[in-house]
């Protein structure tokens, strides 16, 4: 069994997704969710299903980021983990914490990367006027939103789109191809999968 943990910060549908992808023939099993916020609703989901969760809140931490990294290390690397996966957890962490995970950490990012890393991807997709938007799942390197691409998928652009209409169907998107490039990661595959 490959011993996953995902990180969140709210809701975490795209933990869910992982999940509930994460059954019979999958390599992977969710060992822990963990998050930045104790009132994460992902937390209570997670719990509910039998998977061990922490809550590291950083604002008990005030301005010591260091301090919530070293916190939440301890949690990620006490169940031991082969692969993490961030799904919609919104602290940016240090090159330091990350190269604990050097080759073992993904992320879904809601733009068609290299566009649009940060935030606020959806509108500024619609005030470039492009055509086309989606998401991307990139292995996690100390530099944000850059590391290696593992999977894109792609949705058109409609003409009355506003960033929530066009947020909603890239984040249907998101369920999906997060779960199969996971399930490609965990079997040794690094190639592309593009979708759209």
């Amino acid at each position: 069994m490959i011993r996953v943990v995902l990180l969140i910060s709210g809701g975490g549908s795209n933990m869910r997704a992982l999940v509930g992808a994460m059954q019979g023939d999958h390599p992977c099993r969710a060992v822990l969710v963990a998050s930045n916020d104790p009132m994460a609703a992902g937390l209570a989901w997670a719990a509910a299903q039998g998977i061990a969760t922490v809550a590291v809140g950083h604002r008990d931490y005030g301005h010591d980021r260091a301090g919530f990294e070293s916190s939440l290390l301890e949690q990620v690397l006490a169940v031991n983990p082969d692969i993490v996966c961030l799904a919609g957890f919104m602290r940016i962490l240090s090159p330091e914490f990350v190269s604990h995970f050097a080759g073992k950490m993904l992320n879904i990012h809601p733009s068609l990367l290299p566009k649009y890393p940060g935030l606020h991807t959806h509108q500024r997709a619609l005030d470039a006027g492009d055509a086309q938007a989606g998401c991307t799942v990139h292995e996690v390197t100390p530099e944000l939103d850059a590391g290696p691409i593992l999977g894109q998928a792609r949705v058109a652009v409609l003409a009355d789109d506003t960033a929530d209409t066009l947020a909603a169907r890239v984040l249907a998107q998101e369920h999906k191809l997060y779960p199969a490039v996971l399930r490609r990661f965990a079997q040794g595959q690094r190639s592309r999968l593009d979708w759209g």
